[in-house]
This record gives C-alpha cells, structure tokens and sequence, in this order.
C-alpha cells in the first residue's frame, strides 16, 4: 500500500498494541496510517495469554473481536504453582467479579489476525514493510515528519511509537527508558507433549535450576518458558526434553517442538509517555518478565486508552492536552506496578537461595489457604485492579 502524504495519527509497529490503537481510532472515525516494518505479520505465536481486563477493554471496543478470540482460545481457570513436581499453591479464577472469570490462552498470532481483520472490516489496514527511521517534530510542535528507509515521508499532527523496546518513536523523543536486564535467558517452546497435569492449568514451577511455566494452548500444544542461564539460539527437541526431564520429572513426555526461541528479559519503564506530539505504547513504553503474562494484555490496554483519548481530543470532548495528559498519568503508574509484580514473581520463582527456597515453598501453600490474598493475586493477574 503506498503511503499517503499526512495523516492525523502515525502508528508505527502493527503488533497487538498498535493494532489495538488503530481498531479504536477507526471506530472513532479518526484519520490514521498504520505501519510496520515486517513484510507481513508474525506467525510465531510468542504471548500467550489474554486476561479478563483485556477481554472486557475488547468487549468495549469490538465485542466481535472478543467474541472471535474466545472461540479461537482456550479458557483456564487455575495457575497451579510448584516445586519441581510437588504442588505448592494454586491461583483461581473462577468467582471473579467479571463476565471473564478465566485466563484466555491464545497465540498471538491469532490474536493480531483477529484484531486485523476486524480492522480490515471498518477499512483500516497495515501498510507494509515500511522502517521508519526518523521521526522529528516541528519547531513549535506544530506536527511531526516521518522518514522511511526508502526515503518516503509522511505528515502527521501525532505519532505513535508501539514499536517496540528499540523504538524509533522513543529514541526520537528522547524519552528514557530506566530499568535493567535479568542475568538468565528465556527458552520459550510450543511443544507436543504428554503432560501430566492435563491442559486444565498453567503451571508454573519453582526450582534451584529456574523458573519452568507450561500452559496448555488451543491448538493440544502446550507453550513452554524455562529461565536457562545459558540457552542456543533455538532450543531443540532434545534440549527441551532434557529442560522438562530435570524440572518436571515423571510429568512431560515430549515428543515434538513445533516453534521455539531464546530471549533476554528487561524490565523497564518510559520516563513519560509523551513529549509533544511524540507518545508511547506498549513495549516501547515497558518492558518486563514473562511471569504472569501481562505485557501482550498491558499493551492492548494501552492502545485503548491511548485512542480513547487521541479521539476524544479529536472530536472536541476534551482539549488534547489534557486528554494526552490523563493518558499517561493513567497508564504509566500501571506499567509500574506490572514491571514490579512480575519482577517480584520472577525473583521468587529464580531464587537460588536455599534458605530463600525453603522459606518460599513453606510460606506459599499457608498464603494460599487465605481467601483474600488468593483473591487479591487472582485480581491482580487477571489485571482487574486496572479498570
């Protein structure tokens, strides 16, 4: 798709977040151009999990997307923890105050296919493969330019980073981006298995070797994450078996590995959301550990809010300042306490400690005998507490 001269809203990065933000500024009836750097969109399944926030954020903004998802998914309604193979604790969904009392597990993939075709349907698409490679505002703030690799340019009143933890947008705002990386490296696997707990939980596993989580997915696979202090670049079957034989034994038999990766987690957050005309969504405003699966869920939140107020500026319910303004000061405290739950879960799960480790697993099963703090966990997961 050739690129049109201006636009009122540049989105670049076509993930989920950015998806998510187009979908809610078409519905609106804003003008936007939507890029992406990739010829087409991602077919490896990478985030996992759709929470109970997220659906209902979707139900709000397209209850045929979420419809679509839900039959697409697989609902579970418990997070089983362990140590190795024994059972600590278990997270329950079930009695939430929502019409999504479950986690929804589904591919991303699926996910950004549902979202796009849905915005497909209201005549928005992804124009593709277009780099952005600049991106500078005007004296005065007046407007933003964005250059392309191939020399193209594009007028914008605003422009979007949901670009990533390398964001062009970021970096061209001048925006810090605070925060530190784990020592250990992440194995994430969707495998073929025999797994014992069945695919009616995730589960995640505490051990002196890391953290283990296994979550069953629609498809009978089941999506692997293992801390690994030194992983190769894509982990094969025999490394995989090896992980689950040590971590989990007698529980997985694995006889096929369908897609897999090795990644390093950070765990940072934007100093602002917002310089001018510049903003921040999604990964290129926090990143974080896997744990609990909340970045995917806090990035589609993001890409809500963030069009609920680029339209109500627009259509002159709000003064853009403010509605810009009440964006951040909404979403960037949630980031914060997203990276700290799911550094202090992280923490706990890698803990090589002995002490630590048995204080843990005698501590975590006499918690979870309490109904308010296995509620306040659930809530939290299910990022209930952001509404």
């Amino acid at each position: 798709m050739p690129l049109p001269a201006t636009t009122h809203v540049a989105i670049v990065g076509a993930g989920p977040t950015g998806l998510t933000l187009a979908l809610t500024l078409a519905r609106a009836g804003i003008d936007f151009v939507l890029l992406d750097r990739q010829a087409e969109g991602a077919g490896t399944s990478r985030a996992a999990v759709v929470h109970a926030r997220t659906l209902e954020v979707l139900d709000e903004l397209d209850p045929a997307a979420a419809a679509e998802l839900i039959r697409r998914g697989r609902t579970v309604t418990r997070f089983q923890m362990r140590d190795g193979a024994r059972p600590l604790a278990a997270v329950t969904f079930e009695g939430l105050p929502t019409a999504h009392s479950y986690a929804l597990m589904v591919p991303q993939d699926q996910t950004e296919a549902v979202l796009l075709e849905r915005l497909r349907a209201l005549g928005g698409d992804v124009h593709r493969p277009y780099e952005v490679t600049s991106v500078t505002q005007d004296p005065g703030s007046a407007g933003v330019t964005l250059t392309t690799a191939t020399g193209e340019t594009l007028r914008a009143a605003y422009a979007v980073g949901a670009d990533g933890m390398h964001s062009t947008v970021r970096e061209a705002a001048g925006i810090g981006f605070a925060g530190s990386a784990y020592e250990e490296s992440f194995v994430l696997a969707d495998v073929a298995m025999e797994w014992a707990p069945g695919p009616q939980e995730v589960s995640l596993s505490f051990g002196a070797a890391g953290l283990t989580v296994v979550a069953p997915l629609p498809s009978g696979r089941y999506r692997v994450v293992c801390t690994v202090a030194d992983a190769p670049a894509e982990p094969d079957l025999p490394f995989v078996r090896a992980l689950l034989d040590a971590r989990a034994p007698g529980m997985a038999k694995v006889t096929d590995v369908a897609w897999s990766s090795r990644f390093r987690i950070h765990h940072r957050v934007a100093d602002r959301y917002r310089a001018g005309r510049l903003l921040l969504a999604g990964d290129a405003a926090h990143v974080h550990s896997p744990a609990g699966g909340q970045g995917m869920n806090t990035g589609i939140q993001d890409g809500y809010a963030l069009g609920r107020a680029l339209a109500d500026a627009g259509t002159g319910t709000g003064t853009v300042g403010t509605a810009l303004d009440a964006y951040e000061a909404t979403r960037r405290p949630v980031a914060l306490r997203v990276v700290a739950l799911t550094d202090r879960m992280t923490r706990i799960a890698t803990t090589r400690s002995p002490a630590l480790r048995a204080a843990r697993n005698t501590l975590l099963p006499l918690l979870a005998r309490i109904p308010a703090l296995q509620r306040r966990l659930a809530t939290e997961l299910a990022e209930l507490d952001y509404r």
